[in-house]
């Protein structure tokens, strides 16, 4: 396979409708497949063992707060959501309150959803560039309802903090990130994600 994103390129006049995106998607399962507001379709292949054990990790601490805290619902890499912009993005976690998802149609939860979560996670693995993924958390946070965003870069350890309207922040080396008060007593450990 391919250590980078694939970008596919694809004529306007051959653009997919967002019911045969997601048709796409469904028969290529074994990919993780993007597509940005241009229409340019990101091809690729599942993380690395690692990478998978951290963003696994990440998961399991914001599912079990989650669970406690019982306003909203978690999602993994797996979930796709269309963005305002028509990108289709699926970041590697992710939480929304129950309310703005109860507010989705029972069809437009169960293919990409037509919303942006309110708390996004993405963990750079060993093959991703890091502008290419702050490019992508700068979209996110252009989005209506996003509240936090956080950029895991396990290479370098820093932890780069968005947050819609304000600056980008880096942290370097951090144990922890708190991540109140958009998730209320959150605060995300790192030592098994380094």
């Amino acid at each position: 396979m391919f250590s980078s994103p694939l970008v596919l390129q694809i004529p306007p006049s051959v653009q997919m409708t967002d019911e045969q995106f997601f048709e796409f998607c469904q028969v290529n399962r074994d990919l993780r497949i993007e597509r940005n507001k241009l229409g340019e379709i990101s091809i690729m292949t599942p993380t690395g063992s690692e990478t998978g054990n951290r963003e696994f990790n990440i998961l399991g601490q914001l599912w079990f707060w989650s669970e406690q805290d019982g306003t909203g619902i978690c999602f993994s890499s797996s979930a796709g959501f269309t963005l305002s912009t028509g990108a289709k993005r699926s970041p590697d976690a992710s939480w929304m309150k129950i309310a703005r998802w109860n507010a989705l149609s029972k069809a437009q939860q169960e293919q990409f959803a037509p919303i942006c979560p309110d708390f996004i996670v993405e963990l750079r693995s060993a093959s991703d560039r890091l502008q290419t993924l702050q490019e992508k958390m700068t979209e996110y946070m252009q989005e209506p309802g996003v509240q936090l965003g956080l950029l895991i870069d396990r290479k370098h350890r820093q932890v780069y903090i968005y947050r819609p309207g304000k600056p980008e922040e880096r942290l370097d080396h951090p144990v922890s990130v708190n991540c109140e008060p958009v998730l209320p007593g959150f605060i995300l450990n790192l030592n098994k994600v380094w």
